[in-house]
């Protein structure tokens, strides 16, 4: 049950966003930005990583929502995702992209376990500075959304097709609603 009064139709952030429509603005920017905005990585991959860092905090809503999303847009669809929020090691994703999500996953624990050694790491797979950049900030902006979503105990549908559906909606139109 949610701990401030939401609307029961709306899950997770949609329920935020219509509470207070006016900090909605500026999060959806974000999002879009991030997510949609121009980057040299793909939206598929930079869903994956807001993905794989709500798995990582146990964030129902986000994670499903934005799993989906990647399934969505990324070649290879839910098998890839599923597989690398199962273990990024064995992911079916280029190593460039692993090292990188590794960075983001530290950027989860917090910003200081972002080491010298991975983002050398990274940087020897090719990443490029704006990609760094966009992964700890995808990732620290979904630690943000993360207990956002959690912390006021939104309502996180039980049934994959919900975030099937929802992976649908913002892969066709993006965060600019």
């Amino acid at each position: 049950m949610p701990h401030i009064p939401l609307d029961p139709q709306l899950p997770g952030i949609r329920s935020l966003m219509a509470y207070r429509p006016e900090t909605a603005v500026p999060l959806n920017h974000l999002a879009q930005t991030l997510l949609r905005g121009e980057s040299p990585l793909g939206v598929g991959e930079r869903e994956l990583i807001a993905a794989v860092v709500s798995n990582g905090n146990e964030c129902r809503f986000c994670h499903g929502s934005h799993a989906a999303a990647a399934a969505e847009t990324l070649d290879g669809g839910r098998a890839v995702v599923d597989a690398t929020c199962a273990g990024i090691d064995d992911a079916p994703v280029s190593d460039k992209l692993k090292a990188l999500l590794r960075i983001a996953l530290a950027t989860r624990e917090t910003g200081r376990a972002v080491t010298g050694e991975l983002v050398a790491a990274a940087r020897a797979e090719g990443a490029t500075d704006v990609e760094l950049h966009d992964t700890v900030l995808i990732a620290a902006a979904f630690c943000m959304y993360n207990r956002y979503v959690d912390g006021l105990a939104t309502i996180a549908p039980e049934d994959p097709a919900a975030y099937e559906m929802m992976g649908k909606v913002l892969a066709a139109e993006g965060y600019g609603r």
